[in-house]
């Protein structure tokens, strides 16, 4: 029966059996079922007691193994400290720039005086709430000031060109990309138990290099143009990708245009403080006759420029989980990026070389036809052709 009753019942059914055996009951029953003679002399108290342990219980109120979180009252405000000591100050200050696993996290409470497992930490961490969580992007950090309103002037400058049947492009330069049999996020069908083999490290392929692609995105037309670089992202490459564009479609899409106007990031080969941006764009309009209007959209916000969500985006989710292996998969894959709605994207391989540091002078920046609007002429300004202003 001993396998079939609970510690309550074993108890008091052990110390039954002593008492109907009287003197010496005790000891026979110790021998006979193993069970300690301090057990059996608790049941027979309990039996004297009555339904001392309340019904549903097996144990008598306050009896048992008292929780570690009350008999060790730091325990958990101690660990809590440790898996947020910026926040709540740093008992183990070791631990702020280690991994906070259940056994770093044990450690620490140890070194601290705890006596406390690892699975004990983790079961406390899940009861109060804790769970295991990734970084997520939300943060912009700081906001200019006049954000929404360079939104604004953004929506109403581009609208305005539209309506007027003006080409109006978003530029950006998409994240660069090593060229070979690397693995690329995302997963692919294929069959159970194949998966496309690739390197273990991403070390750049001296032979194969890297691709650097930079698009340009016409919102009339919703087409993509990818210029796809091997050597420097810089501001004439940046510039380049833009003639390339109006050379191959634009110049044809808009044959009576009379002004460009880009919508562009504030940093990178395009930013609104780098000079040889500016005097490339200068040349770009002497070369096709646009005035060039330029809008930059403030720190922090590069992902409301509509290439980000109108081209990069589907161009990501047509190569997920392929190898880059050469230029011409990456040239194939991008041409290949297409939407329910209708996109068109256009591909091309920019062998051209792009050598960083060109330094611009103060009299070849002041030799630019740049105005700068009313409203933060740092962000917003136009680049007019010579002849203009000849």
């Amino acid at each position: 029966m001993a396998e079939s009753l609970d510690e309550r019942s074993r108890r008091r059914w052990a110390a039954a059996e002593a008492r109907s055996h009287g003197r010496g009951g005790i000891a026979a029953v110790v021998r006979a079922t193993l069970v300690s003679e301090s057990t059996v002399r608790r049941g027979l108290a309990e039996l004297d007691a009555g339904g001392a342990a309340g019904p549903g219980r097996v144990r008598r109120p306050g009896a048992g193994r008292k929780p570690i979180t009350v008999s060790d009252p730091t325990l958990v405000s101690d660990l809590e400290r440790l898996v947020e000591p910026d926040v709540r100050g740093d008992p183990g200050r070791a631990l702020r720039w280690s991994s906070k696993s259940g056994a770093k996290l044990g450690e620490g409470l140890r070194a601290a005086g705890h006596q406390v497992a690892d699975r004990t930490v983790l079961r406390i961490l899940k009861e109060r709430g804790y769970s295991l969580q990734a970084n997520r992007k939300a943060k912009e950090g700081s906001s200019h000031p006049d954000r929404d309103a360079q939104f604004r002037h953004i929506n109403e400058t581009a609208k305005a060109a539209l309506v007027a049947g003006e080409p109006v492009i978003s530029v950006d330069t998409k994240k660069k990309e090593l060229v070979g049999d690397f693995k690329n996020a995302g997963r692919e069908w294929r069959p159970k138990g194949e998966p496309e083999l690739v390197r273990t490290h991403d070390f750049k392929d001296k032979t194969l290099g890297k691709a650097i692609p930079y698009g340009i995105y016409d919102l009339a037309d919703d087409t993509g143009w990818v210029n796809v670089g091997i050597d420097n992202d810089t501001a004439q490459f940046a510039v380049n990708s833009i003639r390339t564009w109006w050379q191959h479609l634009g110049n044809n899409r808009y044959p009576d245009a009379t002004t460009l106007t880009i919508t562009a990031d504030c940093g990178g080969s395009n930013g609104n403080r780098t000079r040889l941006w500016k005097t490339e764009l200068q040349q770009l309009a002497d070369e096709t006759g646009l005035v060039i209007q330029v809008c930059h959209f403030p720190p922090g916000t590069s992902k409301w420029n509509k290439i980000e969500h109108r081209l990069f985006s589907f161009i990501s989710i047509n190569w997920r989980g392929k190898p880059l292996t050469s230029l011409e998969v990456i040239i194939n894959l991008i041409g290949a990026a297409t939407t329910r709605t209708g996109l068109d994207v256009y591909a091309r391989l920019d062998q051209g070389r792009y050598p960083k540091g060109i330094k611009v002078t103060d009299a070849q920046l002041a030799a630019a036809h740049l105005t700068g609007a009313t409203f933060h002429p740092e962000w917003n300004y136009t680049v007019n052709p010579s002849l203009i202003n000849a």
